[in-house]
């Protein structure tokens, strides 16, 4: 089973807000992103993060709107790093060196990341033996 990461580590790796990440998520859905109903945390493959760091590169280089970006993100991740737009603009990018600097930052970012904690909190424990 391929490994997941939390949106909160993803944010760190990418170098971007969780709240920018949930906000992309809750209005599009991505390859490689397991999302289910409402109170069940989101997996991110390594795949999600790649079209979420292209999107996030897109998004703050070039200036595209985030769904257009998605789009363009999807696509480079299947045809090798590039992007060959109607009108003939070409967009490339070295998605092999792309990958392993967003490797290098999610290796870090697990460390650092916050774990989110789920479920009803620990009772208080005063000390006392019951």
């Amino acid at each position: 089973m391929p490994r997941a990461y939390t949106v909160a580590t993803a944010a760190l790796a990418l170098g971007v807000s969780a709240k920018w990440i949930d906000n992309i998520l809750a209005h599009n859905k991505l390859q490689g992103i397991r999302q289910e109903r409402q109170g069940i945390a989101r997996h991110l493959s390594i795949e999600g993060l790649m079209i979420l760091g292209l999107t996030a590169l897109l998004n703050t280089e070039l200036g595209l709107p985030a769904a257009e970006a998605i789009r363009v993100a999807e696509e480079m991740s299947k045809t090798n790093g590039q992007y060959f737009a109607r009108r003939g603009l070409s967009v490339q990018i070295d998605l092999a060196s792309f990958q392993a600097r967003l490797l290098e930052r999610l290796e870090t970012a697990v460390e650092i990341a916050p774990v989110p904690r789920r479920g009803r909190p620990p009772t208080s424990k005063t000390g006392r033996l019951d």
